[in-house]
């Protein structure tokens, strides 16, 4: 039984459908974390407490665990766990990213820094420093331009300015916003770049990308804020420009040298071409991954873990039918106290899952602040086009019920603590 250590952020969406995967596979999972599970004392050494923050710490750690048993895949499931997932593969001979490529897709201004020095497509930017002026460097790269932080996900504190003043704010928001995490990190003042924004999953096996899906997202990205909502696939771009996304989206990635495992991967449409946005060593984030079908209904968390167990990827192409998902917005900020509506939106045709991640009596908090979405719906039908308006629809049946008043109010909902990250 082949042995997988699966690196499980206790704020991930992710768990439940990797662990599905796994046992899919007749593997062995080992779940890292860096909160005790419930279980870790029955679990033994299937349970492991990590300090994903400190990536060598977390590597001396899987190799001392590999080390009374043996370990045959190291999987990150999202962004936290990427370097020390490097890190630990490369001490024990497993498929992995070089750490210095891990850590570069995680630093926006260093993965900014690699897609420059290879002529990568990607906006004109600055790198401020803590306490450092904003609109100066807001001015070179020109009006508007989007303020930023270097390491978060899911467009949190990602805010447009069109002018110095508002520039101004907007880099005191962000710093806000990232002060409880790293109160001295820098800032990415970027130009803002118009046109339809795609989202590209792939799969890099050996430094080679394989384009796995290619979602459009319909709702203009415009800002001041970036929330995503809907995306569809397959995008709705002609074959040369979805070519030309796979071309710049695998040079991206040898720019930033990664060469194995899940690739997530924002870029914008531009009539010179694709520009790259982003692109994470991580598959899709959230609950967005149950959108895609390949083969015969495998999911992608179970591609994802053939290849790092080195087993034959077969049946790799995505499912015929179109799809999509909805990552429900959180309309304002207060207290979450109840989702009308779910049976209306379940019963529009082409609508195939909803479900709501934030439990009633909890904080809701929208972006840029928030790292949560409300839910996902899911979707599936014989063209894009009627994936969306099934999306809409069902969207529009939905009735959210937000207590107004102050977040710290909200008493803990059943479940516990569901402070997760969104995509």
């Amino acid at each position: 039984m082949p042995r997988v250590l699966l690196l499980l952020p206790s704020a991930t969406y992710r768990a439940a459908d990797f662990l599905e995967a796994a046992e899919a596979l007749g593997a062995e999972v080992v779940v890292a974390s860096e909160r005790r599970q419930a279980l870790a004392g029955a679990m033994g050494d299937r349970a492991i407490r990590l300090p994903l923050s400190r990536p060598e710490e977390a590597a001396d750690a899987i190799a001392g665990l590999a080390a009374r048993r043996p370990l045959d895949a190291i999987v990150a499931v999202d962004d936290q766990g990427v370097v020390a997932a490097a890190l630990a593969g490369e001490r024990l001979g497993l498929p992995h990213n070089p750490p210095e490529a891990a850590a570069r897709s995680r630093d926006k201004a260093a993965m900014r820094a690699a897609l420059a020095a290879a002529g990568i497509p990607q906006p004109d930017h600055r790198v401020v420093g803590p306490g450092d002026d904003v609109a100066g460097p807001a001015g070179e790269v020109g009006f508007p331009c989007v303020v930023k932080p270097v390491s978060l996900s899911a467009s949190r504190g990602v805010i447009r300015a069109d002018d110095p003043a508002s520039a101004v704010a907007a880099a005191a928001r962000v710093r806000w916003i990232v002060a409880r995490e790293d109160p001295d990190a820098p800032l990415l003042v970027e130009r803002f770049v118009p046109g339809p924004e795609v989202a590209l999953e792939g799969l890099l096996r050996s430094g080679t990308l394989e384009v796995l899906a290619l979602f459009d997202k319909p709702d203009p990205m415009e800002g001041p804020f970036f929330e995503e909502t809907i995306y569809v696939t397959p995008a709705r771009i002609e074959p040369e420009a979805a070519a030309r996304v796979g071309e710049v989206a695998a040079r991206a990635a040898r720019a930033l040298g990664l060469a194995e495992g899940p690739v997530h991967a924002e870029l914008r449409l531009t009539p010179d071409g694709p520009v790259v946005l982003e692109l994470a060593a991580r598959s899709i984030g959230g609950l967005c991954s149950r959108a895609l079908r390949f083969g015969a209904g495998v999911r992608l968390e179970e591609l994802i873990l053939r290849h790092a167990l080195g087993a034959p990827l077969e049946g790799i192409e995505r499912e015929r039918a179109a799809s999509g998902v909805m990552m429900l917005p959180i309309p304002r900020a207060g207290v979450l106290r109840e989702v009308r509506g779910r049976e209306a939106a379940l019963s529009v045709p082409g609508v195939g899952g909803l479900e709501i991640t934030i439990h009633p009596g909890r904080p809701v908090v929208p972006l840029p602040e928030g790292d949560r979405y409300l839910g996902f719906l899911f979707a599936r039908a014989d063209t894009p086009d009627r994936v969306e308006a099934a999306l809409r629809e069902a969207h529009a049946r939905l009735e959210v019920v937000i207590e107004e008043g102050s977040p710290a109010e909200a008493a803990p909902g059943p479940g516990g603590d569901d402070d997760e990250e969104a995509c």
